[in-house]
């Protein structure tokens, strides 16, 4: 389901529109006296409780859309659209479901006031959050099928025309038409010119027209082009909507065309598009859109009639569009014959290039990354699992990677080999270069680790020493060890820097694994807290609030001050990612707090606006919010009660013991999607989840339920066989030997070492 809203200032023609349409049928009246009331009546009571305050956004046209094939019967579109309307705020406001026919697909029109009785306005925040979160909700209450859960994914729909007419009634389809398209195009994509809005609603048959009035004001008009080719008269554009006149449009275009970031996208696109006709012999006019999407992710469309190909139009990720011509000469497909003038000739890369042999590195280097991130638990640097990592392990990374797949589509078949050939000879020089490379990293994140620790202990962040031993603990943090006056890498001999300390004693204890994601933050969060880098664009993740988690003999003594800074960019990282993790569900401000309440965050209001606290950090320490999202959160009506019943939410967390970042870090995993890591804490160590219920029935339904399902069964089965071999050893004879149990994780790590004996230097397919 797709539900659209359109606000405008009036109400008459969007009314007559609804109600003027052949075969249409009134669902239902929502907050009137009766359901027998007329149209003109109730045209009457939505105008005048609109006009109760001055907003340009009085009235709202609301449309939800069934896909293809989906069919709801009266009563239950009726109680859906009512459903719709309590969630998105406008419950209590007058409204009318009218239900047409005239498209494929089933949908209802909504029209209602964005102003209450008392002259106050419904609140309008986030109301394209909210729609997506109401769709959501929406299409699993009924059984629907889901809408389009991103933005970048959802393509503009080619609309339905409005039906064959000789004249344009300008309260009918032609103008909403025109309106629904313009307003989506004109969201999409950041428009320049009367002429390129052509362009992009031409397909709409839309065409638009400039014009000039008596006194010489420039303005814009659309007209409309129907299925059976009969031009309806134009429409000014401040009739169609009052955004859409000319001087505003013109208004727009100017903004767009001076902006500084355009000379950047244009510059980016053309070395994009450089490098891969470097990269290829002949390209087929057809085929450079599949060539350009799958090799720099570049969106075009071929200008041409039939197989005559004169250009393209590129549709950049920046919204921009973009003429080949405006580019650059160079790029243009009619200077640049020697590639796309060789008749049918296939789309062939050329193997002997410059590029080709730069791809090739690029995709080894790639490969390499994949290896590391993929091996277990990464140990020890990554110059060294370089050297020791088998080419089998690289070669199989590299023939699953998508640079592979689309170099060996674009070789010809008698040149395969030289491609496989190309890759084993580049082995050796890429590996060499990364280890280099990275080795001069690791020596630079080594000074760097040693002289943050130096800041650290000279502010005094942590309340450690050397005679008690708990500085070893700041050393764990940052994945570095002291020995014999020399600070090195906890997993690695390999680099070394002199650092006259004094003893320093490190227990077998130290040892264990820590996730070097985990020592980044740590790292990065330190460098804030000691004021270093402070023009580092690089900022804390969420999960910078599970530190403590991870390195618990370290921030419990953390001095005072710096914990409650801690705490405060702790808390603004991770709200700041619960709020896009949220969107799909949030259908209200009251679910905005409700879900952050089930996670341990709880609001105040403020003199300055709202703050948000947590169970998990100092009650000193709080994340401002935003006035925007002050300004949602007063919008509830009963604020104060649902502020107040945040603490027996917050309250039940703690009682049960789950104010604990282990039950918070549970919930975290899952919006990961990591489930068989979630299933094995909830069936072995009985984590509960900090997670709203809703979010927690998303995930079961989604492959949860069946992972722990999976665990608990594997759990049992274990524990049932114990028992036997319990009972069994009483009975067997000192002579036998117990046959020993299945241990899969050794039987891997036993043909690692077999591989590892055999493994060679060159690259293997």
């Amino acid at each position: 389901m797709i539900g659209r809203i359109i606000y405008g200032q009036t109400c008459h023609g969007t009314l007559k529109y609804v109600f003027g349409k052949e075969g249409m049928r009134i669902l239902g009246y929502g907050n009137m006296f009766s359901q027998e009331i007329s149209q003109k009546f109730f045209a009457e009571v939505l105008h005048f409780q609109g006009q109760r305050n001055a907003t340009k956004n009085r009235y709202a046209h609301i449309s939800l859309n069934l896909p293809h094939g989906e069919h709801l019967d009266d009563s239950t579109f009726r109680k859906l659209s009512i459903d719709y309307m309590e969630q998105m705020g406008y419950g209590e406001q007058p409204y009318v479901i009218v239900r047409h026919n005239d498209t494929d697909h089933e949908h209802v029109h909504i029209v209602t006031t964005n102003v209450k009785e008392d002259g106050k306005v419904v609140d309008l925040f986030n109301s394209h959050r909210r729609n997506m979160a109401t769709q959501r909700h929406l299409e699993r209450k009924y059984g629907l099928l889901s809408s389009p859960k991103t933005k970048e994914k959802k393509e503009l729909p080619l609309y339905r025309l409005p039906d064959l007419q000789f004249s344009t009634d300008q309260t009918q389809g032609t103008r909403f038409y025109i309106q629904d398209v313009l307003h989506s195009i004109l969201q999409k994509y950041k428009v320049r010119s009367f002429e390129e809005l052509s362009r992009l609603v031409k397909p709409y048959h839309i065409e638009i027209k400039r014009t000039k009035s008596p006194s010489g004001r420039i303005g814009v008009a659309y007209g409309l082009n129907n299925q059976k080719g009969y031009q309806t008269r134009f429409i000014n554009g401040s009739t169609v909507h009052r955004q859409l006149s000319g001087p505003k449009l013109q208004r727009v275009f100017d903004i767009h065309s001076k902006s500084k970031q355009l000379p950047m996208h244009r510059k980016r696109l053309l070395k994009q598009i450089e490098t891969t006709y470097n990269l290829f012999k002949t390209i087929r006019p057809h085929d450079l859109k599949e060539v350009l999407k799958e090799h720099q992710g570049i969106e075009i469309n071929l200008d041409g009639k039939g197989d005559t190909i004169v250009g393209y139009t590129i549709y950049d990720k920046s919204r921009y569009v973009f003429k080949e011509k405006e580019l650059g000469k160079n790029i243009r497909m009619l200077n640049c014959l020697d590639i796309f003038g060789n008749g049918d000739e296939p789309t062939t890369i050329a193997i002997d290039s410059k590029q080709f042999k730069l791809e090739v590195q690029k995709l080894l280097k790639e490969a390499f990354r994949t290896s590391y991130i993929k091996s277990q638990k990464q140990e020890g640097l990554y110059s060294e699992f370089i050297t020791k990592i088998n080419s089998m392990e690289v070669s199989k990374h590299l023939l699953e990677s998508e640079g592979f797949s689309f170099l060996n589509r674009y070789v010809s078949k008698d040149r395969k080999g030289l491609l496989k050939m190309a890759f084993a000879e580049t082995y050796q020089k890429v590996m060499d270069e990364l280890y280099q490379k990275e080795s001069k990293k690791e020596e630079e994140t080594l000074k760097k680790r040693f002289r943050l620790i130096g800041k650290v202990l000279e502010k005094e962040v942590f309340n450690v020493g050397t005679k008690g031993g708990s500085v070893r603990h700041l050393f764990q943090s940052l994945g570095v060890r002291y020995h014999k006056n020399e600070l090195l890498f906890a997993d690695s001999d390999k680099h070394s820097l002199t650092a006259r300390i004094g003893k320093l004693d490190f227990p077998d204890g130290m040892k264990e694994y820590i996730s070097k994601a985990f020592v980044h933050q740590n790292h990065l969060i330190l460098e804030m807290l000691t004021g270093q880098n402070p023009e580092s664009n690089t900022k804390p993740t969420a999960s910078v609030i599970f530190l403590p988690m991870v390195f618990p003999q370290l921030y419990e003594r953390m001095n005072l001050a710096h914990k409650q800074l801690f705490d405060t960019i702790a808390l603004q990282a991770y709200v700041q990612y619960a709020e896009q993790m949220h969107a799909p569900f949030e259908k209200s401000p009251k679910d905005y707090i409700a879900q952050l309440n089930a996670k341990g965050f709880y609001f105040e209001k403020v003199e300055e606006g709202f703050v948000v606290n947590s169970i998990y950090t100092d009650n000193n320490a709080n994340h401002s919010l935003s006035k925007r999202t002050g300004r949602y959160l007063d919008s509830i009506p009963d604020l104060e009660s649902v502020l107040r019943q945040q603490d027996v939410v917050i309250s039940a967390l703690i009682e049960d013991g789950r104010d604990n970042l282990k039950n918070l870090w549970a919930g975290y995993l899952i919006e990961k999607g990591l489930y068989d890591n979630v299933a094995y804490m909830v069936a072995n160590e009985n984590t509960q989840l900090n997670l709203h219920k809703e979010i927690v029935q998303y995930h079961m339904e989604n492959g949860l339920q069946k992972m722990i399902h999976e665990v608990t069964t594997r759990k049992t089965a274990m524990e049932h066989n114990r028992l036997i071999r319990t009972v069994a050893s009483t009975f067997q004879s000192k002579g036998e030997k117990e046959e020993e149990a299945y241990n899969g994780f050794k039987l891997e790590l036993t043909e690692k070492k077999k591989r590892r004996r055999k493994k060679g230097r060159g690259l293997s397919f």
